[in-house]
């Protein structure tokens, strides 16, 4: 294949009053015609800034300090950078698709404004030219009813939508490279699966060429033919995906693999995070930034500077003195070896929840008056248990009522009807005070560990309130012992205890949350999509921190909310599958995957990707069409049979009930 662009020792610098930051330090590598190649590395380590570089968007205090970008014989960073050729290849030639499509849409434009600016623009066309061309890229991308939709605002769409409209955006003028960064990162696995389908069929269609920025190895496994990892601003190992992944040489790629929980692993297996985080760059590297994290580091590391890129054979190469000194076999992956064995609960008197038909409905009201028009049905007849020291993994799209469920179970929420036993008592009859003194009891772990943590308070002060709150606190010295205790905990020096919540990284953000939870002994915390937002590295940690707990803990339960179904499947011991305020199957988490019977189950776990390309190419992909419907207005009878590719005329009749099939296994379907 031609090569279309071709990068050479690219160097990008941020100034900051505390040093120059070299996010990416001599960076080389290209991109052929009609190729998928994938950027991978946690935060930080430089793929957004390389991307943003060879399109000349790195604004101050960012500069490009060196390096040559050519595409169609030109440097692209000799050009002018914001001159009339770079605009024309920005955008026309070379597009991009941002992270966050609401913070990239103009929230005052209409979706039809912000695509025809594009296309007249770039390929000059007359206003009435470009809006069919705009409808016909958005029928292509998948949104219904495009020609309507064009004059709605960027608000009325949803996420996944709004990341659809970002790709025909991106495809709207036909670009010869589409650099996608992190494009599904916030996206249900269904609606990813739906993004990334339509991405590949678009740049097979108009011949392009895609660049996949993510930190998600399934989807690069997936997808890409070529990938580039990345680490403290460098390429460290670059070839064929399925020879990376069959064999990786670099230390770092193989702490990437080893974090990643998988489908298909083996039940018991404890996951083996990378110590450390990503290093920040101040000024020059005197050795390998992965020296403090490597596990195989040698005395040459200590001696020599950060190695080149070297050969391993077959166009694979990797920049590392273990790999060239010890051989491929001392850094194949290994196995993480088991969990601690924790017991379980098994009779009534063991149960800690009992949730029996379960119902949240929001009024929606309308007018001056505010008259009530209907009702938003968030959970719709919900049942389940879970036992002292069992973890219940509850899985589902946005919007199925997930977070409801726990919102009600701490009593966030008063629920419209159904009943909530905590330890043998109903919960819903319970007064205001009655309430308090059992919510020492029970906790919660938020998704963002920012947002969530008071930034006015310091460490010790956010871990050490609930204790307050509850009357558990005696004197200073003892509390001032607990916050120590619950830092060694979780993993942080108790020394930390002044620090600003902003002065610590995300993990250890989650690892104050995590603290914050203990601190009053719980028996049960619910964990609402606890490590989303946190790298492969980092999530793996906390996995085995939570597994490490309930593990010391016999009496201590988590409901563990979450759409991806590799870290619920690994932490879970049962798991139970939500759509639109309905639980559609629920059974032992192995069992799940090894025999998934709902439609909509199966789906969902052919929508999240394996970390391996042999795998993946032998895979069965279902790929549901449009979203969850509204729960304004849900189809009649079974609320999945509008997406479901089994649906029969009797599955519109009436919603099937919740029943057990055999050994605990339940579901609502009536074609099994």
């Amino acid at each position: 294949m031609a090569e279309l662009l071709r990068v050479n020792n690219l160097a990008t610098h941020f100034r900051t009053e505390i040093g120059t930051v070299r996010a990416v330090d001599g960076v080389t590598y290209h991109i052929d015609e009609n190729e998928i190649v994938g950027f991978v590395g946690e935060s930080g380590c430089g793929k957004s800034v390389t991307q943003l570089s060879v399109m000349q968007l790195i604004g101050p205090p960012g500069k490009v300090v060196g390096g040559e970008v050519f595409f169609e014989g030109k440097d692209l960073l000799k050009l002018p950078e914001n001159g009339p050729e770079i605009r024309r290849i920005r955008g026309g030639k070379i597009a991009m698709i941002f992270q966050e499509p609401m913070t990239s849409l103009n929230p005052v434009l209409t979706i039809g404004q912000q695509l025809t600016e594009m296309v007249r623009l770039h390929l000059g066309m007359n206003a009435s030219q470009a809006r069919t061309r705009v409808v016909e890229l958005m029928d292509m991308v998948g949104i219904p009813g495009a020609d309507s939709r064009i004059d709605d605002y960027p608000h009325q769409f949803s996420g996944g939508m709004r990341q659809r409209i970002m790709i025909a955006m991106g495809l709207s003028c036909n670009p010869r490279i589409l650099i996608a960064d992190e494009p599904t990162t916030a996206l249900d696995v269904t609606i990813q699966a739906q993004v990334l389908e339509v991405m590949k069929d678009m740049v097979e269609r108009l011949g392009a060429s895609l660049v996949l920025v993510t930190h998600n190895l399934g989807v690069v496994a997936r997808y890409a033919q070529r990938i580039y990892i990345m680490y403290g601003g460098r390429v460290v190992e670059t070839g064929n995906c399925a020879d990376i992944f069959a064999k990786p040489r670099h230390p770092y790629t193989v702490g990437l693999l080893r974090s990643v929980p998988r489908l298909d692993e083996e039940e018991g297996t404890r996951l083996i995070p990378i110590p450390g985080v990503m290093p920040i760059m101040f000024g020059e590297a005197a050795h390998c930034a992965f020296l403090p994290r490597c596990p195989y580091k040698i005395d040459r590391c200590y001696k020599e500077p950060w190695p080149g890129l070297t050969s391993c054979g077959d166009n694979h190469w990797a920049a590392c003195y273990a790999h060239v000194e010890r051989g491929p076999e001392e850094v194949r992956v290994k196995t993480g070896g088991e969990c601690a064995p924790k017991v379980i609960g098994s009779t009534d008197d063991c149960k800690i929840l009992d949730v029996q038909d379960l119902k949240m409905y929001f009024p929606v009201r309308r007018g001056v008056l505010q008259k009530k028009v209907a009702d938003l049905k968030a959970i719709d007849g919900v049942s389940f248990d879970l036992m002292r020291g069992e973890t219940l993994g509850l899985v589902g799209e946005s919007g199925c009522g997930k977070t409801t469920i726990g919102r009600c179970i701490l009593g966030l929420y008063h629920p419209t009807a159904g009943k909530i036993s905590f330890a043998g008592e109903d919960m819903a009859s319970l007064s205001e005070r009655q309430l308090n003194a059992h919510r020492s009891q029970m906790a919660m772990i938020f998704q963002d560990p920012y947002s969530s943590l008071d930034p006015r308070q310091n460490a010790g002060s956010i871990v050490g309130e609930p204790r307050k709150v509850h009357g558990l606190v005696k004197d200073r010295a003892e509390q001032k012992d607990k916050i120590e205790e619950l830092f060694r905990v979780v993993g942080l020096d108790p020394s930390m205890t002044d620090r600003m919540p902003h002065e610590f990284s995300g993990g250890q953000r989650q690892r104050l949350g995590i603290a914050r939870a203990l601190s009053c002994s719980p028996d049960l915390i619910v964990c609402d999509e606890p490590i989303s937002a946190l790298d492969v590295s980092i999530q793996a940690q906390i996995v085995n921190l939570l597994q490490d707990l309930q593990a010391e803990s016999s009496d201590l339960s988590y409901l563990f909310i979450a759409h991806d179904l590799s870290v619920v499947k690994h932490i879970s011991d049962r798991i139970a599958v939500m759509y639109l305020g309905r639980i559609v199957e629920i059974c032992r988490s192995h069992e799940l995957y090894d025999n998934p019977l709902h439609p909509y189950t199966q789906a969902l776990l052919s929508a999240v990707p394996i970390a391996d390309p042999v795998v993946e190419a032998t895979r069965e992909r279902i790929i549901l069409k449009g979203e969850v419907p509204s729960p304004l207005n849900p189809p009649q009878g079974c609320t999945f049979h509008p997406r479901c590719r089994f649906a029969t005329e009797e599955c519109k009749q009436g919603i099937p009930p919740l029943r057990e099939i055999g050994g605990g296994h339940q579901v609502a379907c009536i074609m099994v």
